[in-house]
């Protein structure tokens, strides 16, 4: 009975071993307000040697999506779907009056909507996630009970990067840890990024011997507001943008031309006018440019930290053996930051924002708009808008060995193609309109895996809509819907269209709009169809283009 028990045992260990060799892992990176152009692999001078080797191993994708902002993104990853179908219509923060209590306009991830971890874990895979949440703060919402077995997250959408002070009133540091649901007590050398990491790879390691392949989700909460950085990188980069935006940025797009990231020829995005409310470089006295160049100092800091953190995920696979059986995926959430974040989160008693404290424990600064344009080139605009600088990511994806390939990957992809590509990947058919008796809404985004290997992608066809800026994509042809920026006080202004045809302008500087007013008018009726078809919620004066 012994030795038969034995055998059975046996058997049965090996083939949950073959099994989940035959399925590989997923590793999902997600990082925050990483602007386009950041990276060294996409022509950034900030030091990333881990995703630079990453994208020489594997592929570049020059043509990726998300949302205008995090959670709206993050709902799309989640879900497979558009985030007005999966209850992220509008930031949890943002939703307006007219939307609060529509369908899609929930503020969380929703229960019509499928959660990718709870495919995956049933399914077979162990999952595992750390960092930032955002589609929920309720108990039931969290991502304990959307499909990860294991968890520690920031449940909003932002916060201090160092563990809160005792009794701050700041509302940057008033901010939820949960790990499995339940509150935890922060170690006082916490930080970020680091913590992060550290407790994913403890996850990893303790499902090592269990012979499932695993998913796993690290949703850095870096490089976003608020600019901190562990003193160890905080010096790193002083005097490298003394030079100011404009200089950094050009050096950016020389070398993205000399990767081959763009064509010769490419017409980058021109900044914004100089006005007395948007400095250039050459407006800001002495000290004003100090501080100018110490905030893009801190920010590359950060950028170099996630960095060394992504080696370490890659180095443990690596070590253990797994790296090769595991799809590595690792983008931005969004484009580049432009807001100020001091607008909504003012400084408390205890904040210090001196220079010399810049970046260290008690400061909450952005690096402004002039930086985010920086880390957005060649793209137009940043964070929060439809434009290309506010959709367009950097994204590197490594295949497990036996379908790898490497180089640049030009075909269009978005983030709500990622669900079913892991799905495709893990050899699952994907569950339609209904989930274990409950209504869903079935998975739109298309699998990237023919793409990825190098089998080519059908002509896209996206559209989508945020803050009541609005873009439908067809093919090239970009219509694009911004909503300008008013003051204070002032009157909504009216939404302005524009069209471009992004095989030859991806900077969104040639406006087509006059010269193709049927194609214009055509796009505008396929935005309404989309925007019927998912519930998009527009204030009463702006019901109609």
């Amino acid at each position: 009975m012994r030795l038969t028990a034995l055998l059975t045992a046996t058997i049965c260990l090996a083939t949950a071993n073959v099994l989940a060799a035959e399925r590989p892992n997923i590793l999902l990176i997600l990082a925050d307000d990483l602007g386009y152009s950041d990276l060294g692999a996409f022509g950034g001078e900030i030091e990333t040697p881990n995703l630079n080797r990453l994208a020489a191993s594997g592929l570049q994708l020059t043509s990726m999506y998300a949302a205008p902002t995090c959670s709206p993104t993050r709902a799309m990853l989640m879900s497979g779907t558009d985030n007005h179908l999966a209850g992220l219509g509008a930031m949890a923060e943002a939703i307006q009056p007219f939307q609060r209590g529509k369908p899609g306009y929930e503020g969380y991830l929703n229960q019509q909507s499928y959660s990718i971890s709870e495919l995956l874990r049933d399914g077979g895979y162990r999952t595992s996630m750390v960092g930032k949440w955002h589609l929920g703060l309720a108990p039931e919402q969290g991502p304990d009970r959307r499909g990860f077995e294991q968890s520690f997250t920031l449940l909003e959408g932002g916060g201090v990067h160092f563990k809160p002070t005792p009794g701050s009133t700041a509302k940057i540091e008033q901010i939820t840890y949960r790990e499995n649901g339940q509150p935890v007590e922060l170690p006082d050398d916490f930080y970020s990024t680091d913590f992060y990491t550290d407790k994913l790879i403890d996850y990893l390691k303790a499902g090592e011997g269990s012979g499932k392949p695993f998913f796993a989700y690290a949703a850095y909460t870096s490089p976003h507001w608020p600019l901190q950085a562990p003193d160890a990188y905080l010096d790193k980069y002083r005097g490298r943008y003394d030079t100011g935006y404009d200089e950094v940025r050009l050096a950016r797009i020389a070398r993205m031309k000399d990767k081959g990231l763009l064509p010769p020829n490419f017409q980058a995005a021109v900044p914004l006018p100089v006005t007395p409310l948007l400095p250039g470089w050459q407006q800001l006295n002495a000290q004003q440019r100090q501080v100018e160049a110490r905030k893009m100092e801190i920010y590359a800091a950060m950028v170099d930290n996630l960095d060394h953190n992504v080696g370490r995920l890659l180095d443990y696979l690596r070590q253990s053996g797994q790296l090769d059986n595991t799809l590595v995926v690792f983008m931005s959430d969004n484009g580049a930051a432009g807001e100020r974040h001091e607008l909504f989160y003012p400084p408390g008693p205890d904040t210090d924002n001196s220079l010399q404290n810049l970046g260290r424990r008690g400061s909450q600064i952005d690096y402004g708009l002039r930086w985010a344009e920086v880390s957005a080139a060649p793209m137009r605009l940043f964070k929060g808008t439809t434009a290309e600088g506010g959709i367009s990511v950097p994204a590197i994806v490594q295949l497990p060995v036996s379908i790898r390939r490497q180089g640049l990957e030009r075909s269009v992809a978005r983030v709500d193609d990622l669900a079913p590509t892991f799905l495709a990947l893990a050899a699952q058919p994907e569950p339609g309109d209904s989930y274990r008796g409950q209504a869903k809404h079935p998975i739109t985004g298309r699998s990237m895996l023919p793409m990825l290997q190098g089998k080519g992608r059908d002509e896209v066809i996206m559209a989508g809509e945020l803050f009541g800026s609005r873009y439908y994509r067809e093919g090239n042809l970009k219509l694009l819907g911004l909503v300008p920026w008013a003051k204070p006080g002032e009157a909504p202004k009216p939404l302005r269209w524009q069209l471009f045809d992004l095989s030859s302008d991806r900077g969104e500087q040639q406006d087509l709009l006059s010269s193709q007013p049927q194609t214009v008018e055509r796009l505008k009726q396929a935005w309404q169809a989309y925007a019927r078809q998912v519930g998009v919620v527009a204030p009463p004066q702006a019901a109609k283009p």
